[in-house]
């Protein structure tokens, strides 16, 4: 999984997408440009920069790896998460190039992520993992939760530095 920051009129952005809905798990659901790790990947940072090449044709070259965020498991699918954190000196030229799996590309503002009437935590309870917090954050036209809120909230926590940790490198 890519997060892929850039500025724009001197305020960060993040690249999201919409997942399609033909999608068999987390259909019609934004999340961040991701998938499986194919054998021919070297290591998991090769594997985000080639699904996020397959899914809105990023260039892998337009972007440099400045970290990760805790990796996850998602309550519905049971998939492991590896999050990388990537810059880009400019915003990216993306096209949805994989309509199969992405319906359209999201550019959002990390300030509108932080405004109180954007973001919301709910206490779920699931048979399987117990009692869990959930990150919402209602943008115009979507909600982002689950994982991908998850994400997005230690990023954020991150970025205002209200979380002491410090990101590291691809391994």
């Amino acid at each position: 999984m890519l997060c892929v920051l850039y500025e724009e009129a001197g305020e960060p952005h993040v690249v999201l997408t919409r997942r399609s809905p033909r999608m068999r798990s987390h259909a019609h659901e934004v999340s961040f440009p991701g998938g499986r790790k194919d054998e021919a990947d070297p290591d998991l940072w090769c594997t985000a920069l080639r699904e996020a090449e397959e899914e809105v044709a990023l260039d892998p070259s337009a972007v440099t790896c400045i970290g990760e965020l805790d990796r996850f498991v998602t309550v519905g699918s049971q998939s492991l998460i590896h999050p990388f954190v990537a810059v880009a000196q400019t915003k990216p030229d993306l096209y949805v190039a994989s309509p199969a799996e992405v319906e359209t590309i999201v550019h959002v503002a990390l300030g509108e992520l932080l405004r109180d009437d954007v973001w919301r935590e709910e206490i779920w309870g699931f048979r399987e993992y117990g009692v869990r917090a959930l990150t919402f954050f209602e943008i115009e036209g979507d909600t982002i939760w689950g994982a991908t809120g998850s994400m997005l909230r230690q990023l954020l926590a991150i970025a205002t530095d209200t979380d002491a940790r410090i990101l590291g490198g691809p391994g």
